[in-house]
């Protein structure tokens, strides 16, 4: 049997990733030895309360709350804890330590991962995480190295598992969003406060991740358009379904190409869209995840599996453990992050995209021809147009456009609302996927 070197791995959290690490760690060291090339020893494990209950039951000699003495003397730490602080503060101790960090802080690398990059390049140290985005799916390492030769045009998918999974209720099963969200809850999908996915919040978070890696640029959160999906109705969902669409949740990440005295730029943004159901992102049902790549060389690229859930993003966790000790054992320093091009980011308005319009308005005459001039004085073209009475005698009209500059689409809608035929605005929603 080799004599394998042996690495000290600090754990910082406990939850319900924390202890599948934690768990795996411990029942396949040996394994995880001959992949990695060094013997894995799990120094300790940071934890709020000792006596917490947990998911997996772990070795009480192992539990700490003590985190100077667990980081100093690790080889690797794995942040697991979550939030900004003090999992900045642990990360950059580990890191001016010497250890490689490992971590799955979406929220903590979308708003300080310049300053915890830097940090590492200080010292020749890693940070790698793989399992901030799309849990299970390998989607950090193919953008950060398989693809770093390439041109990428575009990113977009679905990345948020708690609103797929409403949405998806609400299309395949006639649910109500309250419904939706309860049965969400109930399944550990959604916490008690769901703000961050309802609104948005952790796809955008994972928008501005994917993007700093795509484009060799740093992208700040503030700079990420965000909407959640809070005023997707069942009517919304029947309205998409009746016109061969189901709506998704999605981070759309593109390089916008200079044009009439603009620069390049970049756009990220996070939006309830309408998708095709012929198209594969209609499929991903669930708490799943999937992403399209778009570059210019390997051409469409598609990434799918679970998107979340304790062993799964253990999975990915490990991944980066193993390459962590790898590079321990040949030696070196860190390969540091790409985040040089510097390209700005372009305001929404900038974006070419296509609406679906749903208006309710009076039932009268000359309403088509008032509409109509709207959308032309906004230099918006029809696509489609189908217009319904229902039982109620309510008027609706859906108007599906061609693509156009955001603004002047949002311009438009925006008279539209404010015109004398139309009695609401009942939704728009973008359509993408094309």
């Amino acid at each position: 049997m080799i004599d394998h070197r042996t690495l000290r791995v600090a754990l910082l959290g406990a939850g319900s990733v924390g202890s599948q690490v934690a768990r795996l760690l411990l029942e396949h060291g040996d394994d995880l030895a001959e992949r990695s090339g060094a013997s894995l020893e799990l120094s300790g494990i940071l934890v709020r309360d000792l006596d917490a209950p947990r998911d997996v039951e772990l070795p009480r000699e192992l539990l700490t709350t003590d985190a100077e003495n667990l980081i100093v003397g690790a080889d690797i730490v794995i942040e697991l804890m979550g939030g900004i602080e003090p999992a900045r503060t642990h990360i950059l101790t580990a890191l001016n330590s010497g250890a490689d960090v490992v971590t799955g802080n979406k929220a903590l690398l979308a708003a300080h991962g310049a300053e915890i990059f830097d940090a590492a390049d200080q010292v020749g140290a890693s940070v790698s995480y793989e399992a901030a985005v799309a849990g299970a799916i390998p989607i950090i390492r193919p953008l950060k190295d398989s693809l770093a030769g390439d041109r990428i045009v575009r990113i977009f998918g679905i990345v948020n598992g708690s609103t797929n999974f409403i949405l998806d209720k609400m299309d395949r099963e006639g649910l109500s969003a309250e419904e939706a969200q309860r049965i969400a809850t109930d399944l550990g999908y959604l916490e008690a406060d769901p703000t961050l996915d309802l609104e948005g919040y952790d796809a955008a978070q994972k928008a501005a991740i994917l993007a700093s890696l795509a484009f060799h640029t740093e992208v700040a959160m503030e700079h990420v358009h965000r909407e959640g999906i809070e005023s997707i109705t069942a009517d919304m969902i029947e309205g998409a379904r009746r016109a061969g669409f189901v709506i998704k949740l999605l981070a759309v990440c593109e390089r916008l190409p200079g044009a009439d005295g603009e620069d390049e730029s970049i756009s990220v943004r996070v939006y309830p869209a309408l998708i095709s159901r012929d198209h594969p992102l209609a499929t991903v049902h669930g708490g799943n995840n999937a992403v399209f790549v778009e570059a210019e060389a390997a051409g469409p690229l598609m990434f799918y599996g679970a998107g979340a859930g304790g062993v799964q993003t253990a999975s990915a966790v490990l991944g980066d453990v193993v390459s962590a000790a790898r590079r321990h054992i040949a030696g070196g320093v860190g390969v540091g992050e790409s985040a040089r091009q510097s390209l700005p980011t372009a305001e929404i308005g900038r974006i070419t995209t296509r609406y679906q319009i749903t208006l309710e308005v009076s039932d009268e005459q000359g309403v088509l021809a008032t509409i109509a001039g709207i959308l032309n004085d906004g230099g918006v073209s029809a696509a489609t147009v189908e217009q319904t009475v229902d039982d109620e005698g309510t008027a609706r009209i859906v108007i599906g456009t061609h693509r156009a500059r955001e603004q002047a689409l949002s311009d438009t809608v925006a008279r539209l609302a404010q015109s004398d035929v139309v009695e609401r605005v009942a939704s728009v929603l973008r359509v993408e996927g094309e």
